[in-house]
């Protein structure tokens, strides 16, 4: 299965979360339900999901959490937020980088029109 595939399948499940929980909650709970939703339809989805950092030839003794990873292809980094800010789309940029991922998924649900904060991120696809 393809990022593009695997992206098509998030994005339904995105929605459906969405269009059932609303808009306002904590990402905890989008996180959980998303979760839920990809894994109900047979996709592999690892969360808070540790990665190192390496630096200068070590490895840090500091990692960063990716919110979901699904396929071992797809990021995804939520937030429930009044606003995306040009860091969110840093964030996910630098997570597509150190782990060598080519698509990630940048979701805010504190929205009017989750089509419109769903940002795709791509990462020499």
């Amino acid at each position: 299965m393809t990022e593009n595939d695997i992206s098509f399948k998030i994005r339904g499940a995105i929605f459906k979360v969405y269009n059932t929980l609303g808009p306002g909650l904590f990402e905890s709970v989008y996180e959980s339900a998303l979760y839920y939703e990809l894994t109900k339809i047979n996709l592999k989805v690892e969360r808070q999901l540790e990665i190192t950092i390496p630096y200068d030839g070590i490895i840090l003794d500091v990692a960063f959490k990716i919110d979901l990873l699904v396929e071992d292809k797809v990021i995804i980094e939520l937030k429930s937020v009044e606003d995306l800010a040009p860091i969110h789309y840093k964030q996910i940029t630098n997570y597509l980088k150190l782990t060598n991922k080519k698509l990630g998924l940048l979701v805010n649900f504190n929205t009017v029109t989750i089509l419109d904060d769903i940002k795709r991120i791509a990462n020499k696809l």
